[in-house]
């Protein structure tokens, strides 16, 4: 059975979405493209727009991975307005966005007031509190679990218990872990079969963009 990988910086399988830096890197299979905040300087707007080369290659699967990140990312502007560029391009796409989301989340949900239209966001490696999951359930938020899965007692393992499913997506980001790891995690915390959660993320993915998958 070949799961389902969000989001990862390892291998380039065939069912999963490398996070592709550049536009470049010339992943094999599907992948994401998008700026990083670590990345984000007074260019980013060319560096965008030599990303957007890419729109039409059927293996571009999401913008991604972008956001916030208040620790180590640039000057908050910046970040705001890379972050709604970055929406802008996936919403012409008709892609969800890969969202990276390290303590800006009153960022997110001013942009979510802000903006009329936006595109569908999935918070990668989400290993935040449950009330805030919770608060954004009203927006196009989709939430991705990794490898904080395996930590007893977090937020993750916490809120994957109670976020609606048609919600749900898994990862194996940066870490060691095989994305048959997550999904045994996963099923053995919410007492679903492997087969069950893989069904639902493939139709989660489906339902929200406009490259699906099989």
């Amino acid at each position: 059975m070949d799961l389902f990988d969000l989001h990862t910086h390892g291998i380039n399988g065939k069912r999963s979405i490398y996070n592709q830096s550049t536009e470049k890197d010339n992943a094999q299979f599907w992948y994401s493209l998008g700026i990083h905040p670590w990345e984000l300087d007074e260019d980013w707007e060319r560096k965008l727009e030599k990303m957007k080369a890419a729109s039409q290659d059927p293996n571009l699967m999401a913008i991604g991975e972008c956001g916030f990140d208040l620790i180590k990312g640039p000057a908050v502007n910046i970040q705001q307005e890379a972050f709604a560029a970055q929406l802008d391009w996936a919403l012409e796409l008709g892609l969800p966005v890969i969202m990276h989301q390290v303590k800006g989340t009153h960022l997110l949900q001013q942009i979510i007031k802000e903006k009329a239209i936006l595109p569908p966001m999935i918070w990668h490696g989400f290993n935040a509190k449950s009330q805030i999951g919770s608060s954004l359930l009203d927006a196009p938020i989709y939430f991705s679990f990794g490898k904080a899965l395996f930590n007893s007692g977090s937020n993750a393992q916490e809120f994957l218990k109670i976020c609606p499913f048609e919600r749900i997506f898994f990862e194996t980001d940066d870490s060691n872990l095989k994305i048959e790891q997550v999904f045994s995690q996963a099923s053995l915390l919410l007492q679903i079969p492997v087969e069950r959660l893989l069904e639902q993320v493939v139709g989660n993915w489906n339902n929200i963009s406009k490259r699906k998958i099989t």
